[in-house]
């Protein structure tokens, strides 16, 4: 789809603001399958193998290479893939965008396969840093290593996928890009349904799972990347000009992603510490508040840093602060009775989604803890992408880099003095907490950077927000008052989609009757089309 043709110069806030709701609108289908996928493939995993060493073995061994993927793809994509893409794409001759996709992608391969055969190499240190409690049970710290071993070349198909993306997100694709998440889950899901009776040690097939998932992550971007006319082949041009203003952007940025990461490592580490299940417990409520985050938090920022970029390119700055208001109003109008919802609900969420097989009710219990501390953080985990992409359309990657490590440091007292009284639940609290500082800290210094952000719209927009989330809380507090204490999952189910639908219902009645223009805009989403805007000529 057609977001903004980077060629007009006229662009409205008002156009900007439509293509940005549009766009939202793509990803957020194409994330919403995804999430539908994921919760499937989390209900299959807890269904077999529960919440204890094996799958915390699993868990731990999945987060290393993903915490290199948010380093190294997601942090490329964000900061340095998208605004160089779309300043090549729109000020240079086509034939010279793609020579520069190729380089960039050459570069960018041997990088990948570099850390992944130093992760490979070193895994057995790399899990025994990040989960010193797996030492204390037989055999789990082996079982972790190897399924590391086994899921480190997923970086080097995830890198290239998020490469494919940033091709296509510059070019205003968004659906198959937030599409390929959902190839993962299908693998994982198959992975567990096809493979692991197979298997001696059935949640290695796990692993491979997540590398044909992987495969077909990037396979899926090929054939639109091809209809463009973009070659996605690497080549040795290792001397392009673009490869070193990437790196200029990219380089306090990863050091900021890792510190950032370092919130991940040490939750995990704390973990490890407490008693068996914890890692699994804080995967499964994070997978539970990621529904809603993926859905539209991280759909708005992805949405939001294609015209950010091209404004900041401009240095039209008063249409950035416009962007970002309008992207911060929209994210708040869903994060704040979103998170509402997931603490008043967050029980009978968790025992519906995964309590089956062998994930029993103290699993329940257990995860729905730090599932309600989880979504104290909603709004917060929502905003901070796209506070931060504002300072990276303005070629700023070092300031989101100090806050991020200020907030670091901030997680680690949070999570060391919050995990003796409320053990996991403690951890979720702290990353809740440490979010909502890091995004004090951006909208400070960027204020001083741009001047006014509109604070006043935002307030008042997060005060509309929160009256109408007041209607949809009274609705599910009266509903928990009546809910069948000892119902079958059948009819717990019906008791929580009528607690939804009816939250969603009177949220939405009470915002239209309190007013603003977030409420409209979503709404006014399935009635849009794309208007057809000129396409851009071939040189």
């Amino acid at each position: 789809m057609t977001l903004l043709d980077p060629n007009l110069n006229g662009s409205t806030p008002a156009s900007v603001e439509a293509g940005v709701v549009r766009a939202v609108g793509s990803i957020g289908l194409a994330t919403l399958a995804s999430r539908i996928l994921g919760f499937v493939r989390d209900v299959v995993v807890a269904r077999a193998f529960g919440a204890g060493a094996v799958t915390d073995a699993f868990f731990v061994a999945f987060r290393i290479p993903n915490l290199f993927r948010r380093l190294l793809a997601e942090g490329a994509l964000s900061t340095a893939f998208i605004p160089v893409f779309t300043e090549y794409l729109t000020k240079g001759p086509r034939a010279e965008f793609n020579r520069m996709v190729s380089a960039v992608a050459g570069a960018f391969l041997l990088v990948l396969f570099a850390v992944s055969a130093l992760g490979i190499l070193l895994a057995p240190w790399i899990v025994g840093v990040m989960a010193p409690g797996f030492a204390t049970v037989p055999g789990q710290l082996r079982l972790a290593t190897t399924l590391t071993r086994l899921m480190f070349p997923y970086l080097v198909v995830v890198g290239l996928a998020a490469l494919a993306m940033g091709v296509l997100n510059a070019h205003r694709r968004f659906f198959t890009g937030a599409l390929g998440p959902a190839i993962l889950n299908v693998g994982m899901i198959a992975a567990v349904l096809m493979l692991a009776p197979r298997f001696e040690i059935p949640v290695l097939a796990l692993a491979v799972g997540v590398l044909a998932g992987g495969l077909g992550q990037f396979a899926i971007h090929l054939p639109e990347a091809a209809r463009l006319g973009v070659p996605l082949l690497p080549s040795t041009e290792l001397s392009h000009p673009a490869l070193s203003r990437i790196a200029r952007l990219l380089g306090p940025t990863v050091f900021g992603l890792a510190a950032v990461q370092l919130n991940v490592f040490m939750n995990t580490l704390l973990a490890s510490l407490l008693p068996g299940g914890s890692i699994s417990f804080l995967y499964y409520a994070d997978r539970v508040v990621e529904f809603p985050l993926g859905v539209f938090g991280i759909a708005v920022a992805t949405a939001a840093l294609p015209p950010m970029a091209l404004q900041g390119a401009r240095r039209d700055l008063t249409g950035l602060r416009e962007t970002l208001n309008f992207a911060l109003r929209l994210s708040c109008f869903v994060a704040i009775p979103a998170s509402a919802g997931l603490w008043l609900l967050r029980e009978p969420i968790t025992r519906v989604l995964f309590e089956r097989g062998r994930f029993g009710p103290a699993d329940t219990e257990a995860t729905a803890w730090a599932l309600g501390f989880y979504a104290l953080g909603l709004a917060a985990f929502s905003a901070v992408r796209i506070v931060a992409q504002t300072f990276y359309a303005l070629g700023d990657s070092r300031t989101p880099a100090k806050a991020g490590i200020a907030a670091v440091g901030l997680n680690v007292a949070f999570a060391l003095s919050l995990m003796g009284p409320l053990a996991h639940g403690g951890l979720a609290l702290a990353a809740s907490a440490s979010a909502t500082a890091n995004l004090a800290i951006l909208l400070w210094l960027l204020r001083k950077r741009l001047g006014t952000l509109g604070g006043r719209r935002i307030l008042a927009s997060v005060g509309r927000a929160g009256l109408a989330t007041a209607a949809m809380a009274a609705w599910c507090v009266l509903l928990r008052w009546n809910w069948p204490p000892t119902a079958p999952g059948s009819v717990e189910a019906a008791w929580l989609v009528a607690a939804i639908a009816g939250g969603v219902g009177a949220y939405a009645a009470a915002s239209f009757a309190l007013g603003g223009n977030e409420g409209p805009a979503l709404l006014a989403l399935g009635r849009r089309r794309p208007r057809k805007l000129p396409s851009r000529p071939e040189d």
